[in-house]
Parts: C-alpha cells; sequence; structure tokens
C-alpha cells in the first residue's frame, strides 16, 4: 500500500497539479517517493524562500494554485517571506512542510530543524492544517483547495509529522466539487443596474480580482461608456483600448477622474494604499457611494460602500452587462485627458522617472506579449505609476503591498513554467538581485526564456533618494553591486550590459537566444 506522502502527490495531481518547485529534505523524503511516479514535475529551488516565490509566480502567470515542498523549521521559516507576499497580493499558494514526529512535538527535545509550534507560528500567517493519520489526507487536500480557489486566496500552509508521513495510506476518494462561488441576488443586481444606469460619468476600478476577465471587463466598460482605472495587478487587460487608464489611483489626474465620477464601479479591488495612496498623502476622493464587487465577503466589510455586491467578478459583470443601458458620451475623451496629465505628472514626481518608463516600454517594444516580472526596483515603481502592458495578467511584481526584495528571480522561474515557450523578462535592480541570486541557476537548469535584466545603479537608490528627501544621511544604501559579467558566467548565462538607453536595449533585447540571459543596464544620473 502506497504511504501518506505517495498518496499527498497522488491528490495534488487529481487537483490538476503538473509542478511543485522545492529542496528536499530528510523529513520530506515520503514526499519525493510520491513524485518517482506522479506526472507531477519537480522544480528545485535554491532557497525555500524562492520555492514559495517560484509558487506564487506559477499561480500568477497560470491562474492555477502554486505548490512548494519544504522540510521542517529552517525550510518554512524561510518561505514565510514569500507566503506573506502572496498574501498581501491575493495569490494562492500551497505549501506542503514536514514536521518532527508527533510525540516529540513542544516537547524541547532538541530534534533536528525543531521549533516550539511551528502550526502556530504559520497561523498567524494563513491557514494551516496537520495531517495527524492517513484518512486525513484527501479530507485535508480538499479543505486546502477549497480555501485556494473560492473567495480570496492566499497561501495555506499543511504539515505532515516524520512519523505519518510513511504509515500506509489507502487510495483516496475523488477530489470534492467545487464550492460554487457566491453570485448577488438579483434585487441587488437590479439595485445596481439602476444606479449605473442613472448616472453619467461613471468610473471602474479594476483590481487584481478582474485579472482572467476582460473580455467581460471590455463589454461592461463600453456599455458603460466608463474609463477604467488599472491598479499594479490589473495591469495588461484592454492594451491600447480608449477607455483604459493604466495608471495609479495615487496620481493627482486619476484622483481628479475619480473625484469627477457620478458612479464608482470598484471591481476586485482591495483599495490599499499601495495603489490607492502609495505617498500616504490622505487625497484619494471619497468612495463611500461606490458599488463594490468581491467574491470576499471580509473584504466587503472594510470600505463603506453605498452597495456591496458579494460575488466573482467575472460572473457578477456578466449578470450586470444585460442589465445596464447602453450609452456613448465622453468616457473615451476623459480617459485619454486622465491618460496625459497622469504621464505628464511622473517627471515631476521625479526627474529620472520618465526615463527609467522610457525603459519598461523599450522591453514590451522589442518582446511583444512578453510576462515581465518585477522585483522592487526603480522601473518598477515608475511602470506601476504608469504602464500599459500588452498581456493580459503579464505585468506582476512584488512592490505591492508585501513588497519583499528578492521577488523577481523565483517568481520569473514560476510565471515561466507556467507559460511554456512565453518570453519572460525578471526585471531586478542590482540590490534585490544579492536576495536571491541563486535562482538564475533553476533557470539555467530548466532551460526557461527569460530575461533577468539587472537595473544596476550600485545602490539601494530609492532608499538612498528617500533619506535625502527626509534631510537624513544616507546610511546603508550603497552595498557593492555583483560584478555582473563574471557573475553571469558562474551562472552559465550569456552576458550583455548596455547603458540606460532605450534604443539600445531594445537592439539587446531582439537578440536571439533560447534560453535564459542576463542583461545589464548600467545606471548614471
Amino acid at each position: 500500500m502506497r504511504t501518506v506522502g505517495e498518496r499527498l502527490v497522488e491528490g495534488l495531481a487529481a487537483r490538476g497539479v503538473k509542478v511543485v518547485f522545492g529542496i528536499p529534505g530528510v523529513h520530506t523524503v515520503e514526499l519525493y517517493r510520491g513524485l518517482s511516479e506522479s506526472p507531477v514535475r519537480h522544480v528545485t529551488a535554491r532557497h525555500e524562500q524562492g520555492c514559495a516565490f517560484m509558487a506564487d509566480g506559477y499561480a500568477r502567470a497560470s491562474g492555477q494554485p502554486g505548490v512548494a515542498f519544504v522540510i521542517t523549521g529552517p525550510g518554512i521559516t524561510n518561505a514565510i517571506t514569500a507566503m506573506a507576499q502572496s498574501r498581501e497580493d491575493s495569490v494562492p499558494v500551497l505549501v506542503i512542510s514536514g514536521v518532527n514526529r508527533r510525540d516529540s512535538l513542544g516537547r524541547g527535545l532538541g530534534r533536528l530543524h525543531e521549533l516550539p509550534d511551528q502550526g502556530a507560528m504559520i497561523a498567524t500567517l494563513c491557514p494551516t492544517r496537520q495531517i495527524t493519520a492517513p484518512e486525513e489526507v484527501g479530507p485535508v487536500l480538499d479543505w486546502a483547495w477549497a480555501l485556494l480557489t473560492t473567495g480570496r486566496p492566499g497561501p495555506v500552509h499543511i504539515e505532515v509529522p516524520t512519523d505519518v508521513m510513511p504509515l500506509p495510506c489507502p487510495p483516496l476518494a475523488p477530489p470534492a466539487a467545487p464550492a460554487p462561488e457566491p453570485e448577488p441576488p438579483a434585487d441587488q443586481l437590479a439595485q445596481a443596474a439602476g444606479l449605473l444606469n442613472a448616472a453619467h460619468r461613471v468610473v471602474i476600478l479594476a483590481g487584481g480580482g478582474a485579472r482572467g476577465q476582460e473580455a467581460k471587463l471590455k463589454a461592461l466598460a463600453e456599455a458603460l461608456d466608463a474609463p477604467v482605472i488599472q491598479t499594479t495587478n490589473a495591469r495588461g487587460m484592454m492594451h491600447g483600448h480608449p477607455l483604459v487608464v493604466p495608471a495609479s489611483p495615487s496620481l493627482a489626474p486619476v484622483r481628479d477622474l475619480i473625484q469627477g465620477a457620478d458612479q464608482i464601479l470598484a471591481v476586485g479591488t482591495e483599495i490599499g494604499q499601495t495603489d490607492y495612496d502609495m505617498y500616504a498623502d490622505d487625497g484619494l476622493p471619497d468612495l463611500s457611494a461606490m458599488i463594490r464587487i468581491d467574491r470576499d465577503p471580509a473584504q466587503l466589510a472594510r470600505w463603506t460602500a453605498a452597495l456591496p455586491l458579494l460575488g466573482d467578478a467575472g460572473a457578477t459583470m456578466a449578470a450586470l452587462l444585460p442589465r445596464v443601458t447602453p450609452r456613448s458620451r465622453e468616457g473615451a475623451a476623459r480617459a485619454e485627458a486622465t491618460r496625459h496629465a497622469a504621464r505628464a505628472i511622473l517627471g515631476d514626481l521625479s526627474a529620472t522617472m520618465p526615463g527609467q518608463l522610457d525603459m519598461v516600454e523599450a522591453i514590451r517594444s522589442a518582446l511583444p506579449g512578453a510576462q515581465i516580472v518585477g522585483d522592487s526596483t526603480q522601473p518598477v515603481y515608475a511602470g506601476n505609476l504608469y504602464y500599459d502592458h500588452d498581456r493580459p495578467g503579464g505585468w506582476f511584481n512584488a512592490a505591492t503591498g508585501y513588497g519583499a526584495l528578492g521577488f523577481g528571480p523565483g517568481a520569473a522561474v514560476g510565471a515561466a513554467m507556467a507559460n511554456p515557450g512565453v518570453k519572460t523578462v525578471c526585471l531586478i535592480g542590482d540590490g534585490g538581485l544579492q536576495f536571491s541570486p541563486g535562482e538564475l541557476r533553476t533557470a539555467v537548469d530548466e532551460r526557461l526564456p527569460i530575461t533577468f535584466l539587472v537595473w544596476n545603479n550600485a545602490a539601494f537608490r530609492e532608499i538612498a533618494d528617500a533619506m535625502r528627501g527626509a534631510n537624513t544621511e544616507v546610511i546603508g544604501c550603497h552595498p557593492s553591486p555583483l560584478r555582473m559579467e563574471p557573475f553571469a558566467a558562474a551562472c552559465d548565462l550569456p552576458f550583455t550590459s548596455v547603458p540606460q538607453d532605450p534604443d539600445v536595449l531594445h537592439w539587446a533585447l531582439s537578440q536571439p537566444c533560447d534560453g535564459p540571459r542576463l542583461i545589464e543596464v548600467r545606471v548614471t544620473l
């Protein structure tokens, strides 16, 4: 009979899991036994934080849960930072770890990788369960999948004691049918349609919860003649459309558009500070009269809204569409004016920001339809303020919510695994690269078409600028950067170094390469 570890992998495969990201250890041997005869592919990271970042990138790019295997103790504590990033950005990631044998837990016996209470530690961050007997494998997987695929997603943790993992386990029952998503009742839909039909200047706020629903968002926006303001995690939808406003609601021109609306429709957006008030000036217009669509009742309760609609973004927009009266007024003109004003203001925020955005747009021009996975670095910040990507779901980064440095390489590996053959760019600073340089070797092992584009300003430049702005001595912001050419050679990566020039970067990106590579952008003031 197969073991608990083997059945656990079998249960993942039955739920559609195609790849797991992990680093094996003595506490997870039975999981790896299960992989040996499984269709699930294993990708070896170089650090457990990278494992979970890979699972995060895979989930964002595929729309399916990402899965990571880590050991107990340092494995799970290394993964916590990445799990927190997934929590803040509502990304479904399942982390499965070992834990020491049941009779040793909480006793302080000095066991290898021992923690006082691993489950309690993780419970402060996300849902967690321990499998204590073979008959729990299927039910715990069903529990995890319900959390990962319905409501507001995020990280979920399962731990398996080392003395449970090798126990004989009978065949698992088929996975439980997914729970139906909540749908707003007909009277609320009618009320929402009435408010929208009575308005003349509707504005839509689209967040990450609208991803994957581009056709429905576009149809509803066109029917309402409504400009669509996109948060960072909604970028790539409706690329180039006359109604799209790919700009941060933290910018004054975008706030002016919101202020001038007579009805706001918020779709799948947390309305979090990093999108709506990144400069913490409390200047966001009053949204209390909005109609808000969200699949998470707890999220709906966090903001006052005239009409909260509990439901899946796509299904709710589809239900609203036949109820609204199509109109055509000046929505495209309002959106165009806002786009121009939002882009123009970047130079007022920072003299270097327009040039950074030019470099991001050079990536899009050279590699149309690519996935751009960002770390916390200056051109990513510029793009989050204003950038219209050309692939739905193809622009995401760690500079929202949790803001973890070192996110980019692992997440890019996961995204590339999710979409084989799609060009992927990891846009990362020289400082962020030193957080997770080992994950570039995973890209080499897997022959993934990732361009690691390193913005090398030899500093934590954004922090240094903030210190100067606060009239504080700049301390700790100039760690020595990697010597990029020998580092690339050590990683067996083709290497190119270019100045901060969009035309030269376009040329470098356009050169043929069938695997991973490293391009350095030498940044000068």
